[in-house]
């Protein structure tokens, strides 16, 4: 985990002290009626660009790192009423900073039903000793794919992501050799697909690894395009982009 950034915490743990007893004292379950897994998908697609949560797969350091922001809380024994509380007003009200500060982060990003699912997913996972993203399909590529958000805005079959914020993968890559596809992702300002606007972050030549780029290139370049579903109803294509031939 990167080491974290004690300025861009002090916000998170200001609020984490403030909240503890409002939380406590309500006693509410803002949780219950939570959707987790539209609450993770909507962190990776709005917030992951920012911030880093291990069990997202987000590895930015724009933003507090929320792992970092909310362990020490979490092994003092507050609970995930506190959390979702912070996590909630931080959304509503986040610290004010000029809108051309790289940290800038405009108010009510995600709001009502969303916002109440990110507050719980975040709660949920942030700060979890060991806690790791969950096994994605597509080997070790597939699983880069997944744990950098990628799915979160792209359609690919073999990821069994549904994206649409980007171009979908499986329609934009075939024909594509390596370098593109690399040069997509590394510099996706180069050259963007029609009808999509210039909202990729430029960092992933620095926070994806080189072995781990090439691994993702591989999977996009074989996988792309070439995996549907079958009679059966089960995704076919490529031994590769099942967890096998890596």
């Amino acid at each position: 985990m990167n080491a974290p950034n004690l300025k861009r915490l002090k916000p998170l743990a200001t609020a984490l002290a403030g909240l503890a007893i409002v939380a406590t004292v309500a006693g509410c379950d803002a949780s219950e009626d939570a959707d987790l897994e539209n609450g993770r998908q909507l962190f990776i697609a709005q917030c992951g660009t920012c911030h880093y949560l291990n069990e997202a797969g987000t590895s930015s350091d724009i933003g507090p790192d929320l792992d970092a922001a909310f362990a020490a809380a979490r092994a003092s024994g507050q609970d995930q009423d506190t959390f979702e509380g912070v996590v909630e007003a931080q959304i509503e009200n986040p610290r004010e900073v000029a809108e051309d500060d790289p940290t800038y982060m405009p108010p009510g990003l995600v709001e009502g039903d969303d916002a109440r699912d990110v507050a719980a997913y975040v709660a949920s996972v942030a700060g979890v000793p060991g806690i790791e993203p969950p096994t994605a399909p597509g080997g070790e590529g597939g699983q880069i794919f997944a744990n950098n958000g990628c799915g979160a805005c792209h359609q690919l079959a073999a990821a069994e992501s549904a994206g649409s914020v980007g171009p979908s993968l499986d329609d934009e890559i075939p024909g594509q050799d390596a370098a593109m596809v690399e040069q997509s992702i590394v510099d996706p300002s180069a050259e963007l697909s029609q009808g999509f606007s210039d909202a990729m972050p430029g960092t992933y030549e620095e926070s994806i690894e080189p072995a781990d780029l090439d691994l993702l290139v591989k999977f996009l370049t074989t996988c792309a395009g070439t995996v549907e579903p079958g009679a059966d109803g089960e995704l076919e294509g490529p031994a590769f982009c099942f967890n096998e031939g890596e």
